[in-house]
């Protein structure tokens, strides 16, 4: 049975600290640093940023795309309710009543955004489900990639920071436009295997000496991986192999290129490996050093969790930890054109290509889902997660919504997108 955590004002975060042992679920733990400046620093495998207040924005209308009068959120969100917001409270009920029935599988936390404030923040404790589901598995050791292992899935040992899986793709595209904004990189439509000679691929082969940045970020690499319709249940596929590998980069580069690049959309696990390797090729910074310090920092992001390879990478294609509200931020600076508070994060120009429908079928721009899109317009961008972690942005809206969920052995009747198209926006006014 599952047991909801409720009690709280919506836009109250629980806090844990980074010693070993504190809990998620730990009466009055204290919020980690709060928001004081504070160097970089690793504590317990725990990597934290801390950063000084954001300035609390002036309160306006929340839909200019340029975030002129935008409500920006300090170190936690502005709280509203539904029917401020212009959207019908009793379908929200209705969602969370289905929340609870199980319908839409483990949902650990189901947090939506309208104008740049919360209105529906709830949250759900399946931890002792999980434990269940852990005892029935043959492989019950604690590592990683144990999927079923309650220290490592849905949450990082007991904290709020909960596994994102691919939706580690889309924030890992984020940091890397910040290095192209940079001039680290010099744009997308240069070759993307010179990064990588080390590796030794055959710079002599047609196929990897014409693969660009952009077809690597648009799933076109023309790299083979999995077959049609295989999952990851099957211990054979590439990206298990990987996982399981002590050698990723030597991995994927070893991989045969058989389609010609930026002609076939395939998604591969394997070159978002190659995209941050790339990425500290180019800044000479690990991709969660650079994120901490380009990104998370400055939109207020303290608290994370980043796996590092055997290799010594951060897990690109998968391995990132953030609290739903902090994985709200990154869908608000997407929503918001890049700009934060002010500030200019990453370009617009980056923004409009990751949430464009450059492939046009699935829909899908720089490592950004664009699940729905009219005539190359953009009607609602998302990020993806294996398991259950959703971010979807609605422009038109001003609307972000955010489901983390740990669904792994049951079939749900119900999707997050379901909810989202069926029930979320028929009731916004």
């Amino acid at each position: 049975m599952a047991r909801r955590i409720a009690g709280r004002p919506a836009g109250e975060r629980r806090a844990f600290c980074v010693v070993q042992g504190s809990g998620r679920r730990a009466a009055g733990a204290i919020r980690l640093m709060g928001r004081l400046a504070m160097p970089l620093r690793r504590v317990d495998g725990l990597r934290a940023l801390a950063v000084l207040p954001l300035l609390l924005a002036a309160t306006g209308c929340g839909s200019d795309s340029q975030g002129d009068h935008a409500t920006w959120p300090a170190s936690e969100w502005s709280v509203s309710t539904p029917e401020a917001e212009g959207v019908d409270p009793a379908a929200i009920d209705s969602l969370v009543a289905d929340i609870d029935a199980g319908r839409y599988g483990l949902i650990d936390h189901f947090l939506l955004i309208r104008n740049g404030r919360v209105i529906a923040d709830h949250r759900w404790d399946h931890s002792e489900r999980h434990a269940e589901l852990l005892a029935e598995q043959d492989d019950t050791t604690e590592h990683q990639y144990n999927y079923d292992h309650p220290a490592w899935h849905p949450y990082y040992r007991d904290t709020d920071l909960h596994s994102l899986q691919s939706v580690t793709k889309s924030v890992m595209s984020v940091a890397f436009g910040i290095a192209v904004d940079e001039g680290h990189i010099p744009g997308t439509a240069v070759a993307a295997w010179p990064y990588l000679e080390a590796y030794g691929p055959d710079l002599t082969d047609p196929r990897r000496a014409s693969a660009t940045i952009e077809d690597f970020l648009t799933m076109r690499s023309g790299i083979d991986w999995a077959s049609p319709g295989q999952t990851y249940d099957d211990g054979t596929h590439p990206t298990v192999v990987l996982e399981a590998s002590d050698a990723w980069i030597d991995y994927v580069v070893g991989r045969p290129v058989g389609t010609d690049p930026g002609t076939r959309f395939d998604y591969n696990d394997g070159v978002s490996v190659l995209l941050g390797k790339i990425l500290r090729e180019a800044t000479g910074q690990r991709l969660d050093v650079w994120a901490a310090e380009r990104l998370f920092g400055p939109i207020g992001i303290a608290e994370y969790y980043w796996k590092i390879t055997p290799g010594g990478e951060a897990d690109s294609e998968g391995g990132l930890y953030l609290a739903t509200h902090d994985l709200a931020r990154i869908g608000y600076l997407m929503l918001r054109g890049g700009e934060w508070d002010g500030r200019r994060i990453v370009s617009e120009d980056w923004v409009r290509a990751s949430t464009s429908p450059i492939v046009t079928q699935p829909g899908y721009g720089y490592q950004w889902w664009v699940p729905s899109h009219e005539d190359g317009d953009t009607k609602i961008f998302a990020a993806n997660g294996y398991g259950g972690q959703f971010l979807h942005v609605v422009p038109e809206y001003d609307l972000i919504s955010v489901f983390n969920g740990w669904t792994l052995h049951q079939r749900i009747e119900m999707s997050s997108w379901m909810a989202l198209q069926e029930r979320i926006l028929p009731a916004v006014r």
